[in-house]
């Protein structure tokens, strides 16, 4: 199972899932920032927010808030 299919079958549960998902997006990014010192920071931002879009998670939706 990969790290896509993992949070694919997080969001299976719609109001949980997706508060879930953000959590574990915001801390994978803050972790990667963190072991490269910030010095990545905007393209690991532009990655995440990739990886969210092809999931389903994109925060600027209205119906994901």
């Amino acid at each position: 199972m990969g790290i896509f299919d993992r949070f694919k079958s997080h969001g299976q549960h719609k109001d949980k899932g997706t508060d879930k998902r953000e959590q574990m997006s915001d801390t994978v990014e803050r972790q990667a920032n963190e072991r490269t010192g910030n010095k990545y920071e905007d393209q690991i931002d532009a990655a995440q927010q990739q990886v969210e879009g092809r999931l389903g998670m994109d925060r600027d939706r209205p119906d994901q808030q």
